[in-house]
This record gives structure tokens, C-alpha cells and sequence, in this order.
């Protein structure tokens, strides 16, 4: 059986790119949708000019009402019968009915070896502690911000020199490789952690 995946972005989607490259031909899912909070994403062209379904809710439409916002989100899930939730760079926090409704078929990539920097800017923070190794992780998303179960991690070396950018930029390569990977093997049942150098 082949899983409908949806992959939710607010920008570039280079991580949305390298999971819907990794399903073209012989794997267990395939990209159902690509929604954005953001009508201007880069993303959502790359995703139409491949002939993608792509949908917009943008929370700015809401104001404060997130429940809606989610509501909206939860609707194009259904009509697209989506079976799986993958955020790529999606800047939205979800609210906590959401992730339950989802909780066991929705993960996330984030750019820290978790539980080490939850939340943003974390390789600014990563070289602040004098960190000897950085990375990214993949999880379940669960009501609590960036404490979900871990599916997998990917470690590069922190470098003599390195700057926010020039550390965020090997760690999104790792990235790609090991989110298109954990979601391959969530998808036939086998969630146990990968660890990758």
C-alpha cells in the first residue's frame, strides 16, 4: 500500500525538494500535497511546476484564531486523504488538539541534536556552548514543542571558524539525506532511531 503523504512548508521547501525526489519510482509513499502558510513560497512553484497539488492557508487571514487556521489545514488533509504529515520548514506552531488528532503519523526535521536547542537559532547557540558537533533530528511531533519520540539524528563537526551559516549549511545537507530516509522507514512501520554520521 502506498502512503499519501503531505509535506507542509513556509519557504524554500529544500527539504520538501529532497523528500519528494526520494519518492519518485520504488517507495512506500508518495506526495499527495504540499501545503504552505506562505502564498509567496518559493516552494509551492518548485512543487506545481512538477505537477504536484499544492494548497495555501495563510494564518495571516485569522489573526489570533489558530483553531481555524488549523481547521483550514485539517480539511485539505482530509479532502487529499493523507495518511502521513511530514513538516519541511513549516513556521507554524500547531495547536495541541491538531497533534493529538495526527500524533503517530506526523514528523519533523529540526536543526539540533535534540534534546539539545529546542526552538530557533540553534546554531547560533550550538557555537555559543563551544559545541564540538552539531546536526539535525528527526521526530514525532507531539504537543510539546521539539520533544517528540526520535526517529533519527545526522552529527557533522563543528569547525574552527564556523559561523551560523557555514554550520547551518552542512547540517541541511545532512538533512536531506536523513529525512527522506527516517520518513522511508516510518512509512513500513519501522520506527527505530537511525543514527548517521
Amino acid at each position: 500500500m502506498t502512503h499519501r503523504v503531505a509535506i507542509l512548508i513556509s519557504g524554500a521547501g529544500s527539504n520538501m525538494r529532497a523528500l519528494v525526489e526520494d519518492m519518485i519510482g520504488d517507495h512506500p509513499a508518495r506526495p499527495a500535497l504540499v501545503l504552505s502558510s506562505n502564498p509567496d513560497a518559493p516552494g509551492l512553484a518548485w512543487a506545481r511546476d512538477r505537477g504536484l497539488d499544492t494548497a495555501v492557508v495563510d494564518h495571516r487571514a485569522y489573526g489570533d484564531d489558530r483553531a481555524g487556521v488549523d481547521a483550514e489545514i485539517a480539511a485539505h488533509l482530509a479532502s487529499r486523504r493523507i495518511e502521513m504529515i511530514c513538516l519541511a520548514g513549516f513556521m507554524r506552531v500547531l495547536t495541541d488538539a491538531f497533534v493529538t488528532a495526527w500524533q503517530g503519523r506526523m514528523i519533523n526535521v529540526h536543526p539540533s541534536l535534540l534534546p539539545k536547542y529546542r526552538g530557533l537559532n540553534t546554531h547560533a547557540r550550538a557555537l555559543a556552548a563551544g559545541e564540538r558537533e552539531a546536526g539535525c533530528t528527526v521526530h514525532e511531533v507531539t504537543p510539546e514543542l521539539d520533544v517528540g519520540p526520535i526517529l533519527g539524528q545526522a552529527r557533522v563537526a563543528v569547525h574552527p571558524g564556523d559561523t551560523p551559516d557555514s554550520l547551518a549549511a552542512r547540517v541541511l545537507e545532512k538533512e536531506h539525506i536523513l529525512y527522506p530516509e527516517v520518513l522511508r522507514r516510518v512509512v513500513t512501520g519501522d520506527r527505530r532511531r537511525l543514527d548517521m554520521g
